[in-house]
Parts: C-alpha cells; structure tokens; sequence
C-alpha cells in the first residue's frame, strides 16, 4: 500500500502575513480585495478572525459588523508564492514525488522514504514542525494509502491536525459523515444525491453503482469508488509540466448565429478553460477560437496577447472579439472551441489592462471563486449570465 501524506496550509494567505509581520500574530488579521471599499470582499480571515463569523468571501462591510477589531489589509501574491516555493522545498527534501494541489496544498508519496526518514507519521509530524518552525505558516497533515483519503484526513483537524486514516477506517470514521463532506461533492451534487435518498458517505458507498452511473455518469463511479476509500491516482510531480495548452470545445443542439447566444456559449467555455488553467498553475499568452459551421467545415482564429493572462474575462472578451472580427454574422455555428496555448508559469502576479479592466479586482474575485470551487465543487458558484434558463440556444 502507498504511503501518502498531504499536507494544506492554515488559513494560508493570513498566515503569510502573521508570519512576515510578528506583531500580527494572534490577533483577528483578514486578508480583502480592497479594505478601504465597502464592496470589497475576504479573500481569507485567520483562525481568530473566524471566531468571530467571518468567513472566505464575505464583504468586508459585513466583516467589519463582525470583527470591527481585526486588521484589514490587501493581498501580495508574491509574498504566497514565496512563501509556497519555500514550503514546496521543504516537501521535497523527504520526497521527489510532491503533487501541489494548489499553491497551499499538496501530497507526498514517501512509501520509499522509510529507510532515510521513519514511518510516514514520522515523517508526517517532522514535516509540520519543519514547516512552522522555518516558515512561521502553520498546517493540517493528513496521512493515507491514496491521495482521497489523505486529503479527507487533512480536512478533519484544523488548525495544525495530524489525522491517520487508513482504508480499514473508512466505515467507522468516514461512512457516518454528512455527504456534503466528502472531497468532490458540491453544494449541487449533495441536493441531488439527497433526491436519491442519500444522506451520508456511508449511504452514497452502499448504493448500487447502476444506479449512480445511470445518474451521473462516469461522475457516479468516481463517487462511489471514492465513498469506499478507494483512489488509485499516484502522487504525480509532472502532472503540470506536460501542459502545452488547455481547451474546450462544445457541440450545440442546433446550429446558431445569435450574437448573444455565441456569447453565452464563449463564456461557458472559457470559464472552463480559465479555471483549468489557473488550477496547471500557468498564464497563457495565445487564445485561439475554432468555429465549425452548418457545413461541417472547421476554421480556427488565434490572436497572441499583450500580456500573458489566467483569466476568464480577458480569455471570454479576446475569444468574442475574434468571432466579431474573423466570422461572418451570417454564418451558422455548430461547434464553438476555445483554447489557450503559449503557456508560461504563473508567478503571482498578471497583468490584466488590455481591456482597462480593474485588476485587483479581476484577480481578487478569479482567486475567492476557485477557492469556493477548490472546496464545494465547480458547479457551487457561476456567473448570473450562465444561471439563466436560456443557457444553451432555444430549440
């Protein structure tokens, strides 16, 4: 059995600060879009903040009801990716195989590292220390045979846990548990597993797979794998590296021309590839738009970028001006492609002013959504545009 550890920072972007500036540590310190604007929002409020209700993307008027106390201050996203490359180093001195999840997060296979390092709770516990006493940025370790229950291990003790959950444990620690809590149920999927009558993990494992698959499709068979505390998905340490561009495409249920509807369909796509390609860890230099029309017949349109970006907007308004500009609005659509190539690594910092947008407030609001979608799924929160009825083209 693999040995596997993941390891998830403590209210990460918080601790960066504590940790940069002494004074603030042990005092309610909230990390916001802009702490002077009402309309601003948390990005991350650390542990003594959320004693007081304040949670990740709440506005920071509604915050400062709660904690007028606390200390507001900006995000600086280098200093987390600093901070990050360092506590990456650290993993890697006990391992090669170190998989980031995000950039606060990752598992370690140490299965060959028991005759330089100790058992994996031995190496588990030397990681934390290490991590807190070099770095000052406190963590979760959970410990597992597969990368699934290592991180459901991860979730179960917070702030600085250290949680064993081996597979024999999963009918008694993990099977009693709201389904709502397992790793890769959404808000939107737990409503419809309740339909099914299923309430718990224990319940989502016993159901017949048929059932699920016939259901959600091959979504249902990971779940029901996953319910069982199985995962065979290795710790991959390249998993990124490989990455040489990233797109959607989407075949529709009739052919359009509507302005709008090509619209609507650009972003749904390009909210897909955006996330998928802030989740590589990568900016993107090149959009490229394939449109296939009535006729069968495929033309593709690229258009390379001041500025890299990992952005959905500047990806969704750079995709609709090349449809605007290269494709006749008479033509009829029957595939939209969109896709983003000429990767390069993120380095916490992008600029966004091609289209005069706000910066900080792109990044800030793309950063608290992949948060939110990291944690209850991607189908939790969407733009008010993609949640009308008119969704796809009326037939």
């Amino acid at each position: 059995m693999r040995q596997i550890i993941h390891v998830d920072m403590n209210a990460f972007f918080a601790s960066c600060h504590q940790a940069q500036n002494p004074q603030w540590q042990g005092k309610p310190l909230l990390v916001a879009g802009d702490p002077q604007k009402r309309h601003g929002i948390i990005l991350t409020a650390s542990y003594e903040a959320r004693k007081f209700g304040v949670k990740t993307a709440m506005a920071v008027w509604q915050a400062k009801k709660l904690c007028p106390q606390g200390i507001y201050i900006s995000p600086d996203h280098k200093l987390y990716s600093a901070y990050s490359k360092r506590i990456m180093a650290i993993m890697e001195d006990y391992t090669p195989l170190v998989e980031p999840f995000s950039i606060d997060e990752a598992w370690l296979d140490v299965t060959g590292s028991a005759r330089l390092f100790g058992t994996t709770e031995e190496i588990g516990r030397l990681l934390q220390q290490r991590i807190l006493d070099e770095t000052g940025i406190p963590c979760s370790v959970g410990i597992s045979g597969n990368k699934f229950l290592a991180k459901m291990a991860s979730e179960r003790q917070k702030p600085q846990g250290f949680t064993i959950l081996w597979p024999r444990d999963v009918p008694e620690v993990l099977w009693p548990l709201p389904v709502e809590e397992m790793v890769g149920v959404g808000r939107k999927m737990a409503p419809a597993l309740h339909e099914m009558g299923i309430e718990t993990i224990g319940e989502l494992a016993a159901m017949p797979l048929r059932l699920l698959v016939s259901r959600f499709g091959v979504a249902g068979e990971s779940l029901h794998h996953l319910a069982n505390g199985r995962d065979d998905s290795p710790v991959d340490p390249t998993v990124f590296d490989t990455v040489k561009s990233v797109g959607n495409s989407l075949t529709l249920p009739r052919d359009i021309n509507d302005p709008e509807d090509v619209a609507r369909v650009l972003l749904k796509l390009s909210e897909k590839v955006g996330r998928r390609l802030r989740q590589s860890g990568n900016v993107a230099r090149t959009v490229t738009l394939t449109v296939k029309d009535q006729n069968f017949v495929s033309v593709t349109r690229s258009r390379t970028l001041h500025e890299p970006t990992g952005f959905t907007d500047v990806i969704y308004k750079t995709a609709v001006d090349i449809h605007q500009k290269q494709f006749e609005p008479w033509r009829k659509v029957r595939l939209l492609g969109v896709s983003v190539s000429n990767l390069l690594p993120a380095d916490g910092g992008v600029q966004l002013s091609l289209f005069g947008a706000s910066e900080e407030r792109m990044e800030n609001l793309t950063r608290v959504t992949d948060r939110i979608r990291d944690r209850y799924g991607d189908t939790v929160i969407g733009r008010a545009r993609l949640c009308k009825e008119k969704e796809t083209p009326p037939k």
